[in-house]
């Protein structure tokens, strides 16, 4: 089954400011999170979830098919 991500506008800008190692993980923890449904908040609602990866993180909020990404952080 095919999923959605959305990243809110700021993180695009962000993503865009880091250096290649730095989105490349950010991204794979995107990856992750879109994969593992297990670890999403309740769908449409309010509820907001974060990730960890090795050097990064992720809030994100769930949708019956995807995921909108609020933020990331990555301590390069």
């Amino acid at each position: 089954m095919p999923y959605r991500v959305d990243l809110a506008v700021r993180v695009e800008d962000a993503l865009d400011e880091l250096p290649e190692d730095g989105r490349r993980e950010v991204l794979e923890t995107i990856a992750t999170v879109l994969v593992r449904r297990e670890v999403w908040p309740a769908p449409g609602g309010w509820d907001a979830a974060v990730w960890f990866g090795r050097r990064s993180w992720v809030l994100f909020a769930a949708y019956l098919d995807g995921i909108d990404v609020l933020d990331f952080g990555w301590a390069g």
